[in-house]
């Protein structure tokens, strides 16, 4: 009996643990928890693993919205830029085609007072008698070579005296003294028989400004330009000129 109650109560008795019994709820809830903590540690150990390697994750969006907004500013300022570059441009296109076209007037006119001082000078002389007995003459000749063997010549005629009343009727011929290679010839504008002898008759009062062409051979050189006026096949006056 004694050896039974030692063996129960003794050193060589059986060990009983004691433990607290706990609900499952709570257990579920402090497995819930300590997830959390080690879900919101993991954020924190990640967030702080891109700060220490220089890459975090809001800085480069705030860096990437910064820069979109920056490019948008830029793209603005940039079609106002083109704008008024435009708008410069189209000015400076109208203020240079109204530039080249008052130069032009201002060309036209100079020309224009260079021909009137001439024709007065032109009036002056023969106001002063050098117009002859016929009160006819020839001014301003020019002979200007062209393409081609062609030419293009200009003169002035007047009519001065007491004859000016009278309009005077008649045409102007043109003798061309031409060389072509060893020969000269003397070659008559228009020719006899030229259907295109009527562009030659002239008519007028005062005075009237002739211009037109003639034609000679492409290898022809004219060396001398002499212009009659003719009234009844009687040369009233005439000019020449040297090539």
């Amino acid at each position: 009996m004694l050896r039974r109650l030692r063996g129960r109560f003794g050193i060589s008795a059986p060990r009983v643990a004691v433990r607290t019994h706990l609900p499952w709820y709570w257990r579920a809830l402090s497995v819930v928890v300590l997830s959390g903590v080690s879900l919101a540690l993991a954020g924190w150990i990640y967030d702080a693993g891109q700060r220490f390697a220089g890459f975090y994750q809001g800085a480069s969006e705030h860096e990437i919205t910064s820069m979109r907004e920056r490019i948008s500013r830029l793209e603005s300022d940039l079609e106002s830029a083109r704008k008024v570059a435009n708008a410069s441009e189209s000015r400076l296109r109208i203020e240079s085609t109204s530039l080249g076209q008052l130069s032009l007037q201002i060309r036209t006119l100079e020309e224009e007072n260079t021909r009137l001082k001439s024709d007065l000078a032109t009036f002056e002389s023969l106001a002063g008698g050098r117009a002859g007995d016929s009160g006819l003459a020839i001014s301003r000749l020019q002979i200007l070579p062209g393409d081609g063997g062609q030419y293009r010549y200009r003169l002035l005629l007047a009519q001065t005296g007491d004859k000016k009343e009278k309009e005077f009727n008649g045409m102007i011929q043109l003798i061309a003294t031409v060389q072509r290679g060893k020969e000269t010839v003397m070659m008559q504008f228009p020719a006899a028989g030229d259907p295109a002898a009527s562009q030659y008759h002239v008519s007028f009062r005062y005075f009237r400004r002739l211009e037109g062409t003639f034609k000679v051979a492409a290898d022809a050189r004219i060396q001398r330009v002499e212009v009659r006026l003719i009234q009844d096949g009687v040369v009233k006056a005439s000019q020449s000129v040297a090539l």
